[in-house]
């Protein structure tokens, strides 16, 4: 039998669709692990708190920990943005020389 008997067109979108769902999951899953980790605000305990509630209550975790702290996690990243530029920029200057080409 032919393939697309077997697997209609739909099943085949409904599986991608399934399979992009399970990727963006567990990229927001290392995403907020990730920002946990990185955050010094917060204790040890409420880093392990929220790992509790993550682990135990997925997406709901998730949800509420994006909810709770999303516009920490953007500042976050903005500011290890702008560092690692002015890393970046700083290692330029000293590397670059000054004198020319020719020198």
């Amino acid at each position: 039998m032919l393939l697309e008997v077997q697997y209609p067109f739909l099943s085949v979108i409904e599986t991608l669709l399934v399979v992009f769902a399970w990727v963006i999951w567990f990229w927001l899953l290392i995403t907020v692990f990730a920002d946990l980790f990185r955050r010094h605000d917060a204790s040890g305990w409420v880093k392990a708190g929220w790992v509790i509630f993550v682990i135990v209550l997925p997406f709901l975790g998730v949800l509420v920990y994006l909810i709770a702290n999303g516009h920490g996690m953007a500042d976050r990243n903005m500011k290890m943005a702008e560092a690692n530029q002015a890393q970046m920029d700083a290692y330029v200057r000293s590397v670059a020389s000054t004198s020319g080409a020719a020198g």
